[in-house]
Formats: structure tokens, sequence, C-alpha cells
């Protein structure tokens, strides 16, 4: 097989322009006599004349017509290659792997996309759902590149894999039966719900948030009912069967359920995006990183960062 040269073979596609090797030279600022031994060192590796004598100038050959004509999309797919890639370094181009953890991906993840739409095209986001503390370990193994999780899933800020970029903090809100007695109260605080029986997860994130802000409030909730999913604990709120702690940005309200705002002192969860350290550098990484701050500033409680 013949050895291709794209440099030999834009010096003949300019001079096939130009005309002649001198104004070929000099549009390449290079010598006409090694415009002339390219020329030669390329119809010796392809091994057919591509320039044949013309009185004092030289003109192609059919031969080097015909490889001008075969290679022109090569020259083509080259230009677009470069386009891209320079696209790809301004930031404009590029795909972003998310994992990202489930009541994210609706508040933060998806108006994220959508905003990315609209200002960079370019950049496609593909996201991948996994529990709050799964994400970090998907982004340890290179599986994604960027993170969304929450602060208490979080490695040590100390740990050197990762830079973490809070996002926002999420009020938790109380959900209770519409025929609760402190359903329409005018003011509540979780104290006042200590003897309720509590509806979360066995394990996991969302016990241990609702374990630790009642415990803050000076009690132990007691755990009525074993639920992980938001669909069946606001299901077996609606139905009388207790009472739950409810992220703001949760998907899935139930207009059976009334939601109780814990005022400013109540409880947060602090939701963080992490990239592998050094990644905060990509561009790609860096405009979907702005547009999750841009989504969370949107639902008003977006946190402190400075890149």
């Amino acid at each position: 097989m013949a050895e291709w040269d794209i440099r030999k073979l834009q010096i003949l596609r300019i001079l096939r322009e130009r005309g002649t090797v001198t104004a070929t030279a000099e549009a390449l600022h290079m010598t006409p006599s090694a415009v002339s031994q390219q020329l030669t060192n390329l119809a010796r590796q392809l091994g057919v004349p591509l320039l044949e004598a013309q009185g004092r100038r030289v003109r192609l050959t059919d031969a080097a017509r015909l490889v001008l004509t075969h290679t022109e999309p090569v020259f083509e797919q080259l230009e677009r290659t470069e386009a891209a890639l320079a696209a790809y370094t301004r930031g404009e181009a590029g795909e972003v792997r998310v994992g990202a953890f489930p009541t994210s991906v609706p508040a933060l993840v998806v108006p994220a996309v959508r905003a990315l739409r609209d200002t960079h095209p370019g950049v496609s986001v593909r996201v991948r759902e996994a529990e709050a503390a799964e994400a970090y370990d998907l982004l340890a193994a290179g599986e994604v590149d960027l993170a969304l999780s929450l602060a208490a899933e979080a490695p040590s800020a100390a740990d050197p894999r990762f830079t973490q970029v809070p996002l926002l903090a999420d009020p938790l809100d109380v959900a209770l039966p519409p025929d609760h007695l402190l359903a329409r109260a005018d003011s509540l605080n979780l104290t006042d719900l200590a003897a309720d029986p509590w509806i979360f997860g066995g394990s996991g994130p969302w016990s241990d948030i609702t374990r630790r802000a009642c415990e803050a409030a000076g009690f132990s909730p007691h755990q009525g009912h074993s639920a992980s999913g938001w669909t069946a604990i606001l299901a077996m709120v609606e139905a009388g069967m207790g009472v739950a702690l409810v992220p703001r940005m949760a998907a899935g309200r139930r207009d059976g359920v009334v939601m109780r705002d814990l005022g400013a002192d109540g409880p947060v969860r602090h939701v963080t995006a992490a990239v592998r350290r050094g990644g905060e550098t990509g561009r790609a990484v860096n405009r979907v990183l702005d547009a999750l701050l841009a989504a969370a500033a949107g639902g008003g409680h977006c946190g402190d960062f400075t890149r």
C-alpha cells in the first residue's frame, strides 16, 4: 500500500491552485527547490509521476489529478476535525458524563441540559442515575466525568482525588396527611411531630438524614414504616400512615399531601457536584458546572463557589 503524506498532498493541492512551483513556494513560505523535492518524494512514494514539463513550467499529470480527486474528501474531513477540535478547546463541544442521584436529575440536571442546548449546543450530557454514595464510586472509577451527590456522602474535603463544588442547600419540608392536627397550624417545627410515626428508609442516606434532623431537634424518630422511594413515601403519608421529611426539590409531589416549611432553622441537605482533581480545567466540564450552578441559583438555593 502506498504511503500517504498529508503535508505533501497539500503541497500538490496548492500547486494545482497556484499553477507554478514558485507561487506554491510563496504560499507555503518554502523555497521552490523544497517544493520540488517534496513532490518528487511524493511521486516516489505513490509510484506514479505527478508532474510533467510544459515549456518552462510544470503541470499536473492525470495521475496527480486522480489522486487529488480522491483525497479531496480527506481534506474536507480534516477541516471538519480541526473545526471540531477548536470548538472543543473553547468549551463549545464535547461529551460530559454525569452521575446524579435521583432527585437531582429533574431538579438540576434536566434544566442544565436544556440551558446548554441554547447556549452551547455542541456540549452533550450523558446522564447516569446513581445513588448519592455510588456517584463518587463512579467518578473515581472514571465511569462519569462529574458526580452530583450529597455532602453527607462526600469523601473528606482533603481527599486528593476530587474537587468538590457546593451547588445548593435544599430545605427539608415535612409531609403531613391532609387531616393531620398540625396540617394547618400557624407554625410548625420537628419537635411538634416527635410522637408521630415516621416514614423513611431502613438504611442509606435518607435514613441518616431523617434520623440526624430529628435527633438535632431533640428526639429519636419512631419509624412507623420503611420506604426509600418518594412515590411510596408520599402515598403512605397521604393515607395517614405517618409523616416524612421530603427534600424540596424532590419530584412527584402529591395533591393529597400537605407540605409544610420548617422555617429558616429547619433542616437542609447540601447538594454538591464533584469532578476528579484536575478535571475542572476541562472546558466542556466547566460549561456543565456553570449550567448546574445556574439551575441551582434558579431554585433559589445556590451554593458559594468560585472557580
